[in-house]
């Protein structure tokens, strides 16, 4: 069984060796472990850092692509190089090492396809009240999106196995927490939360900039990634809107006309016919958008078997 361990990160030189030096070298049912980096395309020596650290492999990338990029170029080098189970974790030690035997013992187990480290985001004391407020509510959130419990969202401390690496498709260029739950619950993958323990911050967070940055972008992704997996529940969903006011309006007429006094309702039958037509076009453009996601599954399945080729080891 080999595992491992990827670490997306830029300009991190002054935290990846110790990130890097804190990782385990063995863990019990695990014959081998390795290090992956992946530089996204940092402006400053973190290659060189990682490369002094003794790390088994780098990837360099030429420019910027960002986390979610960063994080699905490291799942399919990783399957590449031959990973059963992979471990992804923040360049900044965030995560405390120790507990990636707790991270991987259910896909040991084999109970889980995707395990993710549950910080205790309600109760962290490294968060501010404001921020531990937020990422209940984005959990809740995204639990209803996803279509289970999701206690942490944000968390970028998890496991997954190979196959499900394979079967990974990140399209954000935000951040790959999020998509990647609502994925795995479209997907109906196996996914178990372990509490796990996180030192304290080495620096601010660099993804969540500001609050209204952080609420615009999470949103962005959230909705986009749902339209994405559940068309037709979002389609019908708002033309609801449309077509319950109409029909509002459309009875309201009908009860004036029938009582003699129609004649200056015209214009709330010409609004409702138009809510109505607007809410049935809605209507089918989710039935479009459906059979149109029957086709990505159909593409995802000819990437995965694409990739599952050109993952075999050297």
């Amino acid at each position: 069984m080999k595992l491992i361990i990827q670490i997306p990160c830029f300009n991190e030189s002054q935290y990846i060796n110790k990130t890097i030096n804190e990782l385990p070298r063995k863990l019990p049912g695990i014959d081998q472990i390795e290090i992956l980096v992946i530089d996204d395309g940092s402006q400053d020596n973190t290659s060189e850092v990682a490369r002094l650290a003794h790390v088994n492999h780098i990837i360099t990338l030429p420019h910027h692509v960002g986390l979610a990029q960063a994080y699905a170029i490291g799942l399919h080098a990783s399957c590449k190089l031959g990973a059963d189970i992979i471990v992804n974790t923040d360049a900044d030690n965030q995560y405390d090492a120790a507990c990636i035997a707790d991270l991987i013992k259910p896909i040991m187990d084999g109970k889980a396809e995707l395990v993710i480290g549950d910080r205790g985001v309600a109760n962290q004391v490294h968060f501010k009240p404001f921020k531990r407020w937020l990422q209940k509510i984005g959990s809740r959130v995204v639990s209803k999106a996803a279509g289970f419990l999701v206690p942490d969202a944000t968390s970028g401390f998890r496991a997954i196995t190979r196959d499900l690496a394979l079967h990974t498709n990140v399209l954000s260029a935000y951040s790959y927490t999020l998509e990647t739950l609502i994925q795995a619950g479209a997907q109906r993958v196996r996914v178990e939360f372990v509490p796990v323990k996180t030192n304290p911050e080495s620096r601010p967070s660099r993804l969540m900039k500001n609050i209204p940055n952080y609420l615009l972008y999470s949103t962005a992704t959230i909705m986009r990634s749902f339209t994405v997996y559940r068309p037709l529940r979002v389609f019908t969903l708002v033309s609801l809107f449309p077509l319950i006011a109409g029909l509002i309006l459309g009875i309201r007429f009908l009860v004036y006309y029938f009582a003699g006094a129609g004649a200056g309702m015209v214009q709330s039958l010409i609004l409702a016919a138009i809510l109505l037509i607007a809410g049935l076009q809605i209507f089918l453009i989710g039935i479009v958008a459906d059979l149109i996601s029957f086709n990505r599954k159909l593409l995802e399945e000819v990437v995965y078997r694409i990739r599952v080729e050109n993952s075999q080891p050297d």
